[in-house]
């Protein structure tokens, strides 16, 4: 049977825990300003209009259901309401309905208060910006309709049965009506009173449309209007009358129904007085209604016109047969429109903010300089005496064995200077050289190195120890515009030169580091300083560390910054740092399937390097859903790689050789350090494939000559003085100091702020054992916890080592073997770099038939 093709699209990976940034905690929020940001993002104008908005809505609906409450409900309360006794209400707004009703329909305007709550509701309504609201017409056209109202109930009060009247418990013109009325009646009488009230309507109705005029006038004179019918009749006419339908209120007092002449000038002044919103839509409008007039043709850029303006185009010219035009166009650009709306075109994507990895901890806060020591006698400190005696001992030495000098010249260093030495024409470069020795029993100082000649100048160095040696301080290395404003990917401050220059590299380039050194000369300093340095200046999303110490006492301060800068093997029950030595062979091998994993994406991406890469990915053009991900800079630090290599020997030293040869153009760089420089433990191998070395201070030339290849680090004078070597010529360097105290604050000020759910997790290896190939699957072969293993991965669906480790609470080896087998066995696919297997059974049903097999 043919296998049948998988044809689903493409599943984006699993996202790695260790770039899942975990909840904040509320003093994390507040100490991020995350709360403040929040009530002042809470409380930005559009919010605080929309509340308020909300607030009157509430407000105008429970006074609306009050007062016509009140309508049916008024009597029964109005003797307590009156009396200021009520104690349980009729009126549906309970007490303060029935107190709010009797105000505004007794004492204001009657039945007509309604439209006091109505008007509020539509305020409410256009401050959450439902719609659009030209509230000075309604305010203007509901205080005229009260004001006349109320006194129009009043006047017909006394035409109305008193059996009616007494019904309501209030006054149908309120007391604002009886008030006119009686002004009125008692100085015009009731004659004049209705004369002026009908008056008024009638220029109310003249203000709201001209066509007013015209019906006053068919109402005075009927007869001619009458013939005019019968003309029209006699000559074939349909009847239709000339004149429109008198439109009710609520289409006069549209928003956007205005009426006016069409052949009238566009936009009319009084609407270019309203609001930026009110202008949008008269705008909209009047660039519709001239296509309209003019040519017929749709809206501008090809734009559909929307359902509103597609009314107003029929409501203010109906006489305009090209109106149907754009009606047509609606209905062919519709799904020109849907189809737009599925997916994102090239330019969209290229408009589209670039991604930024820091957005998982966007409130993550660099560590400050507060939290390194301060030495106050950090600057240079000269010493004349001192300078002059040495000067005059190297000119007594060289002369009494015959070499002559024509200048001297001193640079002083934190713990060394450097005299530059210009030799007389004539002199034997090698002559001075070999009185090294006898210039440090001239000078009574241990540590004199002659460097003949300065690369680039055409002196002769001697490098002399001074009496008192400076400290240079972690903090005036990072608080330094050099380090600040550094572009490097991973810069290493190392500390500062003889010429008191602030020594810099970047690990990226390096792109691994050998370092060497015999005990207490400054190695473990040395690691700190490049960690510290490398903590300063990247975010957690752009770095991770995978940190083995078999001496379990080095690197386990920096275990509260798991879940922020660490990498290491899924489990749940290992500590962040490497000291088992056969945990470091699974990482290591874990660390070559992540690299052969990136060179997979980077081949998809048809880029050369994880800077390309990560550039493509922040741009945008490489979609997630792929199998695409951001890739952060990964920094293998190994600490006693000798007694590693003791112990394990060419199952660590293979890896580390794969890793540096190849890992670099991943983002994976290597730094390991030894006490031990001797070449049974820094192999061709090693030395071919790390070429930036750091020596400190070693007890023999030999040892120097492993590290470096050349004699020097043996020369040194200790605490923290070192070479450094990438290229031909080694750099002097004091070493920057950061102690135990230091370290642990900036630890503990990285772990206070948010962090991801768990470290960064590598892939499960595959474990090699001696059954490990397709051999026999029987049940002598099978691990006695096969099947209960089988059924957790089915149950699952989840093909993990770890999970197998964590419910079984078995070794990792053993777990490894059982998902080893479970492969052979078809329960599990192979290992897929950083994503999990695949489970291959579906069911259990599924995996009693495939154990069935097994048992034969």
């Amino acid at each position: 049977m043919a296998k049948k093709q998988n044809t689903s699209k493409p599943r984006a990976a699993k996202r790695n825990p260790g770039n899942t940034p975990a909840p904040l905690t509320l003093w994390q929020r507040y100490k991020n300003g995350e709360l403040g940001n929040a009530v002042k993002a809470y409380c930005k104008p559009d919010n605080v209009r929309f509340i308020a908005g909300l607030c009157i809505l509430g407000i105008s609906l429970f006074l609306i259901i009050s007062l016509v409450s009140n309508i049916f409900t008024g009597r029964a309360d109005q003797t307590y309401v009156q009396s200021g006794n009520l104690t349980h209400a009729a009126n549906y707004g309970g007490k303060i309905g029935a107190y709010l009703s009797n105000y505004f329909m007794d004492s204001c305007f009657g039945m007509l208060s309604l439209f006091i709550p109505i008007f509020t509701l539509l305020v409410g309504v256009k401050l959450m910006g439902a719609y659009r609201v030209r509230l000075w017409k309604w305010f203007l056209n509901f205080s005229i309709i009260m004001i006349w109202g109320s006194v129009f109930l009043s006047l017909i009060t006394d035409w109305l049965p008193g059996k009616f009247i007494n019904y309501f418990s209030f006054r149908l013109g309120g007391g604002h009506g009886d008030y006119i009325k009686h002004v009125l009646t008692d100085n015009l009488g009731a004659m004049g009173a209705w004369i002026v009230a009908i008056a008024t309507a009638v220029l109310y109705l003249m203000y709201l449309s001209s066509e007013t005029v015209s019906m006053v006038r068919r109402i005075m004179n009927p007869q001619d209007y009458i013939k005019s019918k019968r003309h029209k009749h006699a000559d074939g006419d349909d009847g239709t009358d000339d004149d429109e339908v008198y439109k009710t209120d609520p289409e006069l007092l549209n928003d956007d129904n205005d009426t006016y002449d069409e052949n009238a000038p566009l936009p009319r002044p009084d609407d270019e007085k309203e609001g930026t919103d009110d202008k949008e839509e008269d705008n909209a409008a009047v660039s519709i209604d001239l296509d309209t007039h003019t040519t017929g043709a749709p809206a501008p850029n090809g734009e559909a016109g929307t359902g509103d303006d597609a009314n107003e185009l029929q409501i203010d010219s109906p006489q305009a047969p090209e109106a149907a035009a754009p009606n047509t166009e609606l209905a062919i650009a519709a799904p020109i429109v849907d189809d737009k709306a599925q997916g994102k075109t090239v330019q969209e994507v290229l408009d589209m903010e670039p991604f930024d990895p820091r957005k998982d901890l966007e409130y993550y806060k660099f560590p400050t300089i507060n939290l390194l020591k301060h030495y106050e006698d950090n600057g240079p400190e000269i010493d004349m005496a001192e300078q002059n005696a040495n000067k005059d001992r190297i000119i007594n030495v060289l002369r009494n064995f015959g070499v002559e000098i024509s200048s001297i010249k001193a640079t002083i260093g934190p713990t060394i200077t450097l005299y530059e030495v210009t030799p007389a024409p004539g002199v034997r470069i090698n002559k001075i050289r070999n009185l090294e020795d006898d210039i440090a029993l001239s000078l009574s100082a241990l540590g004199i190195r002659i460097i003949a000649p300065i690369p680039g100048k055409g002196t002769i160095g001697i490098e002399v120890p001074n009496k008192n040696p400076r400290i240079v301080s972690m903090e005036s290395i990072i608080n330094t515009k050099k380090f600040q404003d550094s572009t490097f990917e991973l810069p290493i401050a190392l500390g500062k030169t003889i010429t008191n220059e602030v020594f810099m590299v970047d690990l990226a380039k390096m792109p691994h580091l050998l370092v060497a050194g015999a005990t207490g000369q400054g190695k473990s300093v040395g690691l700190n300083a490049i960690i510290t340095s490398l903590l300063y200046k990247k975010h957690p999303s752009e770095l991770k560390f995978v940190m083995v110490d078999p001496k379990k006492v080095e690197f386990s301060i920096y275990a509260p910054i798991e879940k922020h800068f660490l990498a290491k093997i899924p489990d749940d029950n290992e500590d962040p740092i490497i000291t088992d030595v056969t945990k470091v062979v699974q990482t290591l091998k874990s660390l070559c399937q992540l690299m052969d994993h990136r060179y997979d994406l980077l081949k998809k991406a048809k880029v050369r390097n994880i800077k390309e890469y990560n550039a493509k990915f922040k741009a945008r053009q490489l979609p997630p859903q792929y199998g695409h991900e951001y890739m952060p800079y990964i920094v293998v630090i190994i600490d006693e790689f000798g007694d590693l290599i003791m112990t394990a020997g060419k199952e660590v030293e293979l890896p580390i050789a794969r890793i540096a040869q190849l890992a670099r153009a991943v983002g994976m760089h290597m730094v390991i350090a030894t006490q031990r420089p001797t070449t049974n433990i820094i192999t061709g191998t090693i030395k071919a494939n790390f070429p930036a070395r750091m020596a400190f201070k070693v007890m023999s030339q030999i040892d120097s000559r492993t590290i470096l290849d050349q004699s020097g680090a043996n020369q040194l004078v200790g605490k923290g003085d070192m070479l450094f070597l990438c290229g031909n010529t080694p750099v002097r360097v004091q070493c920057a100091f950061v102690d135990t105290p230091e370290v642990e604050k900036i630890n503990n000020f990285i772990a206070d702020q948010q962090g991801y759910l768990s470290a960064f997790e590598l892939p499960e290896p595959e474990m090699d054992e001696d059954n490990g190939g397709k051999g026999d699957l029987s049940g002598e072969t099978l691990d006695p916890m096969f099947e209960e293993a089988a059924r957790l991965i089915v149950v699952h669906q989840q093909g993990s080592t770890s999970l197998i480790q964590r419910k079984f609470s078995i070794g990792y080896n053993r777990a490894g073997r059982l998902m080893d087998q479970l492969e052979r066995a078809g329960i599990v696919g192979p290992t897929r770099g950083s994503k999990p297997r695949e489970v291959l059974c579906k069911d259990e049903i599924d995996l009693d038939q495939r154990l069935e097999t097994i048992r034969g």
